[in-house]
C-alpha cells in the first residue's frame, strides 16, 4: 500500500520514515524538514501521548509495571519506566506490545489528513520495522546514520546521560547496519551541523522532484 497519490483529482504526496537511533541527530533533521515545508508527525510525540493519563495505553502501561511507574502528579514517570524496560529485555518487548498499535493506528489516521494537504509527509520512528514500510504506506525510508561511539558521547555530552545508560539504550535499539539495510537514503552525521544541512538540501530536493514529477 503506497500514500502516493497519482489520480487527475488527488494531491500528490510522498511519505518518508525518517529513522536513526537515539542520539543519531533525527530529530534535527526532522526540524529541518518541517522547517522546509513538509507535514511532520512524530512516533514519540505520539507515545507521550497515549501514556498520559486518559489515554489508551495509560492503564495498561500501570497495570503491567505498576505504581512504581507514575509520578506524583498521576502521569507516568518516563525516567522510571525508562530504567525498567531498558534493563529488561521483556519488559520492553510488553512495553512495545502495549504502545506501538496504538501508536501505528494514529499515524495512520494523522497521515491520512495529511494526504489532503499534498506534499512531502515525514513519519519521524525512531524504531523501524522492515513491515513499517508496507503498514504505513512509506514510499521512501531515511536513515540518519552515526557512529555508535559518537551518539552514546552526544547522550553523555548533551543529554546528561550516565553512559551505562547511553550505552543501554543504545544497544537495545535495531543496529546501525539493520538501519542502513533497510534505508533508501543515509544521512550521513558524524560531522557537524552544516554538513548536515547540506545533506538534508539534497533530500529535500529530491522529495520534492518525486512529488512534482509524479516518478514514483
Amino acid at each position: 500500500m503506497s500514500s502516493h497519490q497519482t489520480g487527475p483529482d488527488q494531491t500528490k504526496t510522498v511519505t518518508v520514515v525518517l529513522t536513526g537511533g537515539i542520539g543519531s541527530g533525527k530529530s534535527t533533521v526532522a526540524a529541518m524538514l518541517a522547517e522546509k515545508g513538509a507535514s511532520l508527525i512524530d512516533a514519540d510525540a505520539i507515545a507521550r501521548e497515549v501514556i498520559a493519563p486518559g489515554g489508551p495505553g495509560y492503564e495498561p502501561v500501570v497495570a503491567r509495571f505498576g505504581e512504581g511507574v507514575v509520578a506524583s502528579d498521576g502521569g507516568i514517570d518516563r525516567q522510571a519506566l525508562a530504567a525498567v524496560v531498558f534493563s529488561d529485555p521483556a519488559a520492553l518487548t510488553d512495553l512495545n506490545g502495549i504502545t506501538h498499535p496504538l501508536i501505528g493506528q494514529i499515524m495512520i489516521e494523522r497521515r491520512a489528513a495529511a494526504q489532503s494537504r499534498g506534499g512531502v509527509i515525514v513519519l519521524d520512528i525512531p524504531l523501524l520495522r522492515a513491515t513499517h514500510r508496507e503498514q504505513l504506506g512509506v514510499d521512501v525510508v531515511v536513515v540518519v546514520d552515526t557512529p555508535v561511539d559518537l551518539a552514546i558521547t552526544r547522550l553523555v555530552q548533551q543529554r546528561h546521560f550516565e553512559r551505562s545508560d547511553a550505552e543501554a539504550r543504545v544497544a537495545a535499539q535495531m543496529s546501525r547496519e539493520e538501519r542502513r539495510a533497510l534505508a533508501d537514503f543515509a544521512l550521513d552525521n558524524s560531522g557537524g551541523r552544516d554538513d548536515l544541512a547540506t545533506q538534508v538540501e539534497h533530500l529535500w530536493a529530491d522529495l520534492r522532484t518525486k512529488v512534482d514529477q509524479d516518478i514514483l
